[in-house]
């Protein structure tokens, strides 16, 4: 299914769902974050997903890291909540979403980086070399939150 991301965009749809979602921003012994590009739009971004009905958050976002990356990671913090009423998902079905993302710290502790029908790329990257990759915006602020230190975030 099809997707268009709008961020602070005024010309966006309005939403009609809220649905929690989980991401893991996985970071290895080196330092470096474990992203995927995203299929749908292109754009790099940390594994995450919808909450499925039965499972914790925290659940949720090791389970996405898994299907979306072949990483088996775990929990070792909490980034923070992100609620911005201004990012806005719209699916090709109708759904319009406003996101909703609980956001967890973790390491990798099995698997390997695999593409899959989500992901047509999945690697680590250093901080350095995060500036080359074509993040969204709200990656972008998760991982810029979690290098400066300014977490829990709660907005």
């Amino acid at each position: 299914m099809g997707r268009t991301e709008y961020y602070n965009d005024p010309d966006a749809p309005k939403a009609n769902t809220l649905i929690p979602a989980s991401n893991l921003l996985v970071v290895d012994d080196s330092g470096a974050i474990l992203l995927q590009r995203r299929r749908d739009t292109g754009q790099w971004a940390l594994p995450g997903g919808a909450q499925d009905i039965g499972e914790t958050a925290a659940e949720c976002a090791v389970r996405e890291c898994l299907e979306e990356t072949g990483i088996i990671a775990e929990i070792t913090g909490f980034l923070g909540v992100y609620t911005n009423p201004h990012h806005i998902v719209a699916y090709t079905d109708g759904e319009i979403r406003q996101q909703y993302e609980n956001t967890y710290i973790g390491r990798p502790i099995g698997g390997q980086p695999t593409i899959n029908n989500e992901a047509d790329g999945v690697r680590f990257v250093q901080p350095a070399d995060l500036n080359s990759y074509d993040i969204h915006p709200s990656m972008r602020q998760q991982i810029g939150d979690y290098l400066a230190g300014t977490y829990p975030y709660l907005g």
